[in-house]
């Protein structure tokens, strides 16, 4: 009997066998696919560095070394390398993503859709300070506005490539004849825009501040506060601002490219300067591993708060700037004019030789009264020939009066010339 028993357990043995150990490999990989998420989520949500404006030109124009450019080069390169680093960043397009560890992620999402809203506001004020062909980035501003949650094909990935697209077309497209508006009052309807923009950003970020003294510091009604912001939603809000200040900082680097000269003439370049300069200081690194909304002098920080008051400052200043350059109109340079063609030049003295007779008609002009004495540098570039010949043609007043006309147009004004020097 106990050998018929054993064989029966034998069996029962072979015919249940244990899968116990099957469960290892699998908590195995379910560790590692998490620690890889996280460390793909970490990686991603870091804010990509700022990138130089003068790389930027020469990446999206092609000629950064040269000593002038098209006025709007360096806003238009700007505009298109901060779409571009939304593609090119660690994880590329974060806000369609469907799958972990995109799917997990809130910060870097809401950082990409304030960089977006800058790009949208920009592109149609580019348009309007364009003095040539705009349609491409009237098919930019198209292509920006698709929806940037869509993953299903088209994805918002390809409509935002392509918008990449137009806008660099447009910025090889700027030339000396076909660069932005040498007027201020394009420039002022946009700053005004963004000042209306940073005061929204404002009431937002102030909106989840629970501390009605702080609100009156800002100088916000609570009555024009927006719904209170839920707390699982104030970090959202909070990185949305970050990423439009990081937008703008790069925006307003190239309007001082551009535009040094408006600015300078309106003396409204130390106000550009400050605006760069605070939103620098509300870019600074946040140490803090999460976004805290403390409130007064209490132990936990209220990061809201801190950036709430960089973008009421920036509302305020983005204002007066648009009040200072507001029907300004930057000059041409006289110094890409005072360097002729040799051919230019010669068609320039047979003009004036023509045209002789006429000046020597009128006494003014045979005499010289009311006009400035040639400098030095003129005199010495007088041939040895018509220096002997001085006396004969002082006499006949003939070569004095058809030399005049050339001296004139060797004279450069004073103020085109400060102009230039600036």
């Amino acid at each position: 009997m106990a050998m018929f028993r054993n064989r029966k357990r034998r069996t029962e043995v072979l015919e249940r066998p244990e899968y116990g150990w099957i469960w290892k490999p699998l908590l195995a990989l379910l560790v590692v696919y998490l620690v890889v998420c996280i460390g793909l989520g970490i990686w991603w949500s870091l804010r990509p560095d700022s990138f130089d404006i003068d790389q930027a030109v020469v990446e999206w124009q092609g000629n950064g070394a040269q000593a002038t450019l098209p006025r709007g080069v360096a806003m238009s390169s700007a505009v298109t390398a901060s779409v571009d680093t939304l593609l090119d960043k660690p994880g590329g397009l974060l806000r369609n993503d469907v799958a972990p560890p995109g799917v997990w992620l809130d910060n870097m999402p809401s950082w990409e859709l304030g960089v977006l809203r800058q790009a949208r506001l920009t592109v149609p004020a580019l348009a309007a300070m364009s003095t040539g062909d705009a349609a491409p980035l009237a098919d930019a501003e198209e292509a920006l506005d698709t929806d940037s949650e869509d993953w299903l094909y088209p994805s918002a990935e390809k409509s935002y490539a392509l918008a990449v697209e137009l806008l660099h077309d447009f910025t090889a497209s700027l030339s000396a004849g076909n660069a932005l508006t040498t007027r201020g009052d394009a420039l002022a309807k946009w700053l005004r825009s963004e000042a209306e923009r940073f005061e929204a950003l404002t009431r937002r970020l102030s909106a989840s501040i629970d501390d009605p003294e702080a609100l009156r510091e800002l100088g916000v009604d609570e009555a024009e506060l927006p719904e209170a912001t839920p707390w699982y939603r104030v970090d959202n809000v909070f990185y949305e601002a970050r990423g439009e200040a990081w937008a703008m900082m790069h925006y307003l680097r190239g309007v001082r490219r551009d535009y040094a000269a408006l600015f300078e003439q309106a003396g409204a370049m130390a106000g550009l300067e400050r605006m760069i300069a605070e939103l620098e200081m509300a870019l600074r690194p946040l140490w803090s591993p999460m976004v805290l909304n403390g409130s007064g002098f209490g132990i936990f920080a209220n990061h809201s708060l801190t950036l709430a008051n960089y973008t009421m400052g920036l509302s305020d200043q983005a204002r007066r700037l648009a009040d200072s350059i507001e029907g300004a109109e930057v000059s041409t340079p006289q110094s890409t004019q005072s360097q002729p063609s040799p051919a230019t030049s010669q068609q320039d003295t047979q003009a004036a030789a023509e045209n002789g007779e006429t000046s020597a008609g009128n006494p003014a002009d045979s005499s010289g009264e009311g006009q400035e004495p040639r400098n030095a540098a003129e005199q010495n570039e007088a041939s040895p020939q018509a220096q002997g010949n001085a006396a004969p043609e002082a006499a006949s007043g003939n070569a004095d009066a058809a030399g005049q006309p050339v001296g004139d147009a060797l004279q450069v004004p004073a103020s085109d010339s400060q102009e230039a020097s600036q």
